[in-house]
């Protein structure tokens, strides 16, 4: 008896730890690379400031502005290489042997993908669900079917590479028009976009 509840102690130990290290390091991932960068940015433009005749309040201001404009040249410049045949090539070389061995790396990759709809997504439909019948709405994406039940992806804000599935009866869900980069919008936004979801809902529930 004893052994038995241990082993469910271990296993809901296991379980909350794996699910908390999945939800919670593809965001930390994309913290710890923007704050390597910036600071790398900030290093070699910091020095700059200073043939500048401002004081100390108006040289951080300066300092923050041509990094932002530093680092979206940057991207810029990102963008054409990846676009081009090589730059394609060693991206795809890059990914393969480095950065999908990395946890939660293809999460991040496929919801930045979808939020900008580049790629296609495993989600077929954006809906408003009723989780538990108390007239409390979700925004969730359909996954599956079966019968009369549809799977149903509810991610949390602002970090869509995590949330709970659920199996949820067919009059549970109410269909909606949006597309699915749009949805995703509102969840990386904390619901900011929901009327949209809701001008686009279905009045008649499909089956």
């Amino acid at each position: 008896m004893k052994i038995g509840i241990l082993k469910r102690i271990r296993k809901f130990i296991q379980t909350a730890i794996l699910g908390g290290i999945a939800a919670i390091l593809p965001t930390a991932l994309v913290i710890i690379v923007f704050q390597w960068f910036f600071k790398l940015v900030y290093r070699n433009l910091e020095p700059m400031t200073r043939y500048f005749p401002l004081n100390t309040d108006y040289q951080k201001v300066t300092v923050t502005i041509l990094i932002a404009i530093a680092i979206i040249f940057l991207f810029f410049l990102g963008g054409l290489l990846v676009r081009s045949r090589i730059g394609m090539f060693f991206k795809r070389v890059l990914e393969q042997k480095y950065l999908m061995k990395i946890p939660g790396y293809k999460v991040a990759r496929e919801t930045v993908r979808q939020f900008f709809g580049k790629s296609q997504s495993f989600f077929s439909e954006v809906v408003l669900v009723d989780i538990f019948n108390s007239g409390t709405l979700m925004t969730g994406f359909i996954t599956d079917r079966c019968d009369l039940y549809y799977t149903v992806f509810v991610p949390t804000g602002p970090n869509p590479t995590s949330g709970n599935i659920y199996h949820v009866r067919n009059d549970q869900v109410i269909h909606t028009t949006t597309k699915i980069e749009n949805g995703m919008r509102t969840i990386i936004s904390c619901g900011a976009g929901s009327k949209e979801i809701f001008k686009d809902r279905r009045d008649k529930k499909s089956n």
